[in-house]
């Protein structure tokens, strides 16, 4: 959406997401505040910009920068034509670029009040004199007697000077109202983020040294991170801060950009999406009957790309793929009908089914083959006459149930990485010291372990402190890395993630008429995060054929 130059009558100009009668209103930015900063105009022809309290403001000759390597205003400072501001933190918020202040008529009596909150008359006086011009009150150069930066006043004809009636501010607007000739660097640009080669229906792990995250997608997926992870988060530990993106897990949240963006470019991506529609539906309504938040329904997705048929080679099998002694347990345990029972395993004359609650060592499980080391283990399971593993609503049950395993813990959901952590869950386990089997980089005693030695009060950041590995491959997916959870582990969640965010555009464009996809409608028009990214209709999807398009 762009609108081009906007212009705002002086002497003061609000900006913020909400900044009342005659702001500048910047809305549907993560980052800003209702009254982020104000602009200020003098009869000399000089402007200010200040902060509003402790709100970040940042300034550059243009717009051509690194905003994380200038440092926030504590103050008030003088514009200059054609400067850059930043408002927000970086990789949030919104840029605009100045471009002139000049007079208008006459000013009229009872004109904009003054509200230059946050800059003093002592933070200008000392602006002025670090400038050369004396910003005393009443003096030349200075606001007038009535602009009173402590307080809210009426401006009178009387006290303003003819030139600084009508003090224009020439000013693109940012992301969704840029300038022509500058910036433009909100995600309502991004026009190619979308499919642009066949790729593969799954990209396990994203690499932050080797993809060059798109810095508009950083700021578009914001709204569908917050949806989908952080507002539950923040239900979840009851800390209603944990929706401001200034408390959101960094590191995270940039792996899952980097994710979205491998996927979002696949065509293999979208066409797999369209072929379990249905699949995925019965799944997030499954998610919602059991009170767990939507995205838990990529899970299947990253397990198997919802094909029933696969199995792993630690014998993990189905939609979700669950290990034998998981299905023996939740069927044991829960109202859940699920089962695996009479196997047949290659060299064995008998068949088994799981007997325990948790799956021992791997050196003790009758159905691997480790012949040629952990790394090289194959499943030695032929078939099973009953294996609910690959029943789509059976298993869909049964991972409800094993996953409120998680979330129910209340020191993990006062965490604030509570959806993060029970997705983690999925992979590495919540707590078998509960059936004898003592894991460390279980989830609950993996997050206690880093809590202990963590250097912060607040402990949403647990899962991108722990992304060490490069890959999930390493050491067969064992290895740690320095971390607290092995490699596999590390890259698991923010790829689901990274899936369902995808998923929700395809879906919300092309089959909201499902009652489960209906409200996903909302994401995909106006100022919603899948306007941001090309994403393909289910007619471009169906016609593309493999490799080339008809």
């Amino acid at each position: 959406m762009h609108m081009g130059e906007q212009t705002f009558r002086g002497p003061v100009v609000r900006i913020g997401a909400d900044p009342g009668p005659g702001g500048f209103k910047l809305a549907g930015y993560r980052g800003l505040d209702k009254r982020h900063a104000v602009i200020s105009a003098y009869d000399q022809g000089s402007a200010t910009v200040a902060p509003v309290g402790s709100n970040q403001v940042r300034m550059a000759p243009h717009q051509h920068v690194t905003w994380k390597d200038i440092d926030p205003m504590s103050g008030p400072e003088y514009l200059s034509d054609g400067c850059a501001l930043h408002f927000g933190p970086v990789n949030r918020g919104c840029t605009i670029e100045f471009v002139e202040c000049r007079k208008l008529g006459v000013w009229q009596q009872g004109g904009l009040a003054s509200e230059v909150a946050g800059a003093s008359v002592a933070s200008m006086d000392a602006l002025g004199k670090k400038a050369g011009i004396p910003m005393a009150v009443g003096q030349p150069g200075a606001p007038p007697a009535s602009f009173d930066a402590r307080k809210s006043a009426t401006i009178s004809a009387s006290t303003v000077p003819i030139w600084f009636v009508g003090c224009l501010f020439m000013m693109a607007m940012a992301s969704v109202t840029l300038i022509m000739i500058a910036v433009l660097i909100n995600v309502r640009t991004v026009d190619k983020l979308g499919p642009v080669a066949e790729g593969d229906d799954m990209y396990d792990y994203a690499s932050l040294n080797d993809i060059e995250i798109d810095e508009n997608l950083l700021e578009g997926l914001q709204q569908g991170f917050l949806d989908f992870i952080m507002k539950p988060n923040a239900d979840a530990a009851g800390r209603k801060k944990l929706e401001n993106p200034e408390h959101w897990d960094d590191q995270f949240y940039q792996y899952v950009a980097a994710s979205v963006q491998q996927h979002v470019g696949a065509w293999a991506v979208f066409r797999r999406l369209d072929a379990i529609v249905d699949d995925y539906a019965l799944v997030t309504s499954e998610m919602r009957e059991a009170n767990l938040p939507d995205v838990m329904a990529a899970i299947p997705y990253q397990e198997s790309r919802y094909r029933p048929d696969l199995t792993s080679r630690a014998c993990a099998a189905g939609y979700w793929q669950f290990m034998p002694e998981v299905a023996y347990r939740v069927g044991r345990d829960s109202d859940v009908t699920f089962k695996v029972k009479d196997c047949k395993i290659k060299g064995v004359d008998q068949t088994w089914e799981p007997t325990s609650t948790a799956s021992p060592p791997i050196k003790q499980r009758i159905y691997l083959d480790i012949t040629q080391g952990i790394e090289k283990m194959k499943c030695r399971i032929k078939s099973c006459r009953v294996d609910h593993r690959r029943d789509l609503e059976k298993s869909t049950q049964a991972a409800a149930y094993a996953l409120r395993e998680t979330w129910d813990d209340g020191d993990l959901a006062d965490s604030g990485a509570n959806v993060q952590i029970t997705i983690l869950s999925h992979n590495a386990g919540y707590d078998d010291s509960r059936f004898g089997q003592r894991r460390k980089t279980n989830l609950k005693p993996a997050y206690k372990t880093w809590r202990k030695n963590a250097e912060q009060d607040e402990y949403q950041n647990f899962y991108g402190e722990n992304i060490k590995c490069d890959t999930p491959h390493e050491g067969g997916g064992l290895a740690r890395c320095g971390g607290k959870l092995p490699a596999e582990t590390q890259h698991y969640a923010y790829t689901i993630i990274a899936q369902h965010l995808v998923a929700v555009c395809y879906y919300g464009l092309n089959y909201s008429d499902k009652k489960e996809f209906k409200a996903w409608a909302n994401y995909t028009k106006g100022s919603g995060y899948c306007t941001s990214l090309n994403v393909p209709t289910s007619q471009e999807v169906q016609t593309k054929k493999k490799g080339k398009k008809k």
